[in-house]
């Protein structure tokens, strides 16, 4: 006789073993002594006596259960194995949530976050927490069309920031093509999204002085600067050695020789080590400094706190404080400044400022990037830099600019 719900609500324990209530078409519920109940159902496939877990009473129901039941002799009929059919169906919902492109996400994140600096790791890890993975993350990674990348993208465009929806759409391509390689995924979609947004808006460049008269002056200004001497030794330091200012704010004693008169240390942009060549107008300035500061760890010791380095806005409001405005000279400026005077002016060959300024130039072997490359003439060059500095500071040395380069 079937089973009604009541007959199932009300089945007692019956001893210390296990029963059944008998359904039709081998399906029954199991009561055991603990209360619990669960629904099987019994069938023969290639000749062997088999069954199938159902679920559990009340949270399957007789209906359900009886559905579920109806749906396996189906499969029996197809000549498929319902318990080989739901284990094959388990394990795709656990290969989609392994291979979610959330997971493929996270995966790719451990990877490259090592080779990154902390400022940029923390910039990517939020752009996929804000804005790509609520909308993509629980997509299986290999089901990513290039329309669900660009729906997400748009909605970052709708509030304004078309340069965070490239992005966001470059590093969902990272991802992608990471799972392609491993073998997670067929192909990335977003290659097929190349001018579907609006072009980058133009990236504004930093604010700096290439005129040498106009230099000299700041120069000067720098050398009656009031503030802390701390401050002040930096924007000295600056032009002579034009690294970027967190590379600057950021030097330890460590790094610097000041008897090899060179600085070495890891470009913040690019991972690689790098040297700076210290002029002696430089290793002078460095000198005054270590006095003061050379106990501790940072060149540029905050100003309440020893233990952590200059603030990123002190060469900006001590900038701003001798009266250059934003418009006209950055922090970050003076690596156009040496940049357009050493070429223009001095007439050095491009590669060994470019190689100075830490940008990636392709040696002759190839190498993207090396830190030794040319290394003599980059000290010869940045003690003529120096120099050429204390002549503009003294008003001797302003030269127009591109004679250099026709007199070459």
């Amino acid at each position: 006789m079937p089973l009604t719900d009541v007959a199932v609500r009300n089945a007692k324990p019956a001893g210390s073993a296990p029963h059944r209530l008998t359904d039709a078409n081998g399906l029954y519920v199991r009561v055991f002594p603990t209360g619990a109940k669960y629904w099987r159902m019994d069938y023969r496939y290639g000749g062997k006596r088999k069954t199938l877990a159902l679920g559990t009473y009340p949270t399957v129901t007789l209906a359900m259960a009886r559905t579920a039941a109806e749906t396996a002799r189906r499969l029996l009929a197809t000549g498929v194995d319902p318990s080989a059919a739901k284990q094959a169906a388990k394990q795709a919902l656990v290969e989609s949530v392994t291979n979610s492109f959330e997971a493929l996400a996270r995966e790719w994140l451990q990877r490259s976050i090592p080779g990154w600096t902390p400022k940029h790791a923390e910039k990517i890890q939020q752009l996929f927490d804000r804005d790509i993975l609520p909308t993509l993350g629980h997509h299986p990674i290999a089901d990513i069309t290039a329309p669900e990348v660009l729906a997400m993208a748009r909605r970052i465009e709708a509030r304004g920031a078309l340069d965070t929806a490239h992005r966001a759409i470059s590093n969902c391509g990272k991802v992608v093509r990471y799972a392609v390689a491993t073998g997670r995924a067929g192909a990335d979609p977003t290659g097929a999204l190349r001018g579907a947004l609006p072009p980058r808006p133009r990236g504004q460049h930093f604010s700096a002085i290439t005129d040498p008269k106009r230099l000299g002056e700041l120069l000067r200004a720098i050398d009656n600067y009031i503030g802390t001497h701390v401050v002040r030794c930096a924007l000295k330091l600056s032009p002579l050695v034009f690294v970027r200012p967190g590379e600057l704010r950021m030097a330890r004693w460590e790094d610097i020789d000041l008897e090899a008169a060179e600085w070495r240390y890891t470009v913040t942009k690019t991972n690689q080590q790098h040297i700076v060549p210290l002029a002696t107008q430089a290793v002078d300035i460095l000198r005054d400094l270590h006095a003061l500061t050379g106990r501790g760890p940072w060149a540029f010791p905050g100003g309440r706190s020893r233990t952590r380095c200059m603030s990123e806005n002190a060469i900006t409001a001590a900038l701003r404080g001798l009266g250059i405005e934003k418009e006209e000279m950055s922090a970050h400026g003076f690596r156009a400044t040496a940049r357009t005077l050493l070429d223009e002016v001095l007439g050095f060959p491009v590669g060994h400022i470019e190689h100075q300024l830490a940008h990636a130039v392709r040696d002759p072997l190839g190498r993207a990037y090396n830190r030794t490359a040319h290394l003599p003439e980059r000290k010869q060059m940045m003690q003529a830099w120096a120099d050429y500095l204390d002549r503009l500071r003294t008003g001797a040395g302003v030269v127009e600019l591109g004679s250099a380069r026709r007199n070459r």
